[in-house]
């Protein structure tokens, strides 16, 4: 198992600077973000600017484990859905481009409208799943608290439904634990879907919960990082920094990617698992 960083945490900073911060502290992968505006915008990278971003992770020696490139496919307003599907598709014609393995999409709608829009969902995923397996590349649904799939049941039903091999998931094991749901249910049914992860910290229930910098909450990182290895995963555990911490007065992403660290490779060694 590897340790990454997301770059969510510091999307609108230069690349650069993304890739000094994640590699000064250890992390050995970062997931960049793909966002209309921000350092990582595919509308506005060119060739050269493309060759550029490729040339700092290398330079910086990290993995680029994915690119964030949310949006809602199943907007109602006809216009922006087919601006927020176009985003999607260029963020994995980008990740193509700068080789990282998956594009992360999250699944949008609410709970309570999940057996109507499952549908919509999964066959707005199916085109975008076949353009990712013709770029080479995963598009890794994400579920989230507060959207149609929020359960690892729903996970699994819409990776079944899309039914393609370049349709995985991004386990964010944070938005289950903020519905209540232990690891021992659900990280063996997902490991095996999974191409990516994301972790961050987090206490109370939807929708009375906060997202928090690792080690805020009581989040048990050493069983968790014990379940996964246990259930075969191999891949980059990735801390993510929610926009609920972004919004913080003093907010400073090179400083909780510093405590984020600390906290996992401390949890890590409890656990008997190894970083490499």
């Amino acid at each position: 198992m590897k340790l990454a960083f997301s770059a969510w945490a510091m999307r609108d900073l230069p690349i650069e600077r993304q890739v000094e911060i994640n590699a000064s502290l250890g992390y050995t992968g970062i997931e960049l973000v793909s966002q209309a505006g921000a350092a990582i915008d595919p509308a506005r990278m060119d060739a050269a600017a493309r060759g550029r971003v490729r040339d700092a992770i290398e330079r910086g020696g990290l993995t680029l484990t994915a690119i964030a490139g949310h949006g809602n496919l199943i907007e109602p307003d006809a216009a922006k859905r087919a601006a927020h599907e176009a985003h999607v598709r260029a963020s994995l014609d980008l990740a193509a481009d700068l080789g990282a393995p998956a594009v992360v999409c999250m699944g949008y709608g609410s709970p309570d409208r999940y057996e109507i829009e499952k549908g919509p969902i999964a066959e707005a995923f199916k085109p975008l799943s076949a353009h990712a397996g013709r770029r080479g590349v995963v598009l890794a649904l994400e579920p989230h608290v507060g959207q149609a799939i929020d359960l690892p049941e729903k996970c699994v039903e819409v990776v079944e439904m899309v039914g393609s091999p370049h349709f995985k998931l991004n386990f964010d094991n944070s938005h289950f634990d903020c519905m209540g749901r232990d690891l021992a249910d659900y990280v063996p049914l997902l490991v095996p879907l999974s191409v990516h992860t994301h972790l961050k910290d987090q206490r109370g229930i939807w929708p009375e919960h906060e997202f928090l910098v690792p080690g805020e909450g009581t989040f048990d990182y050493p069983r968790y990082l014990r379940a996964m290895t246990d259930a075969g995963y191999q891949g980059f555990v990735t801390v993510e920094i929610s926009v609920m911490i972004q919004r913080r007065p003093d907010y400073d992403p090179a400083e909780v990617a510093a405590r984020s660290y600390r906290v996992l490779t401390e949890a890590a060694a409890q656990a008997g698992v190894r970083f490499g």
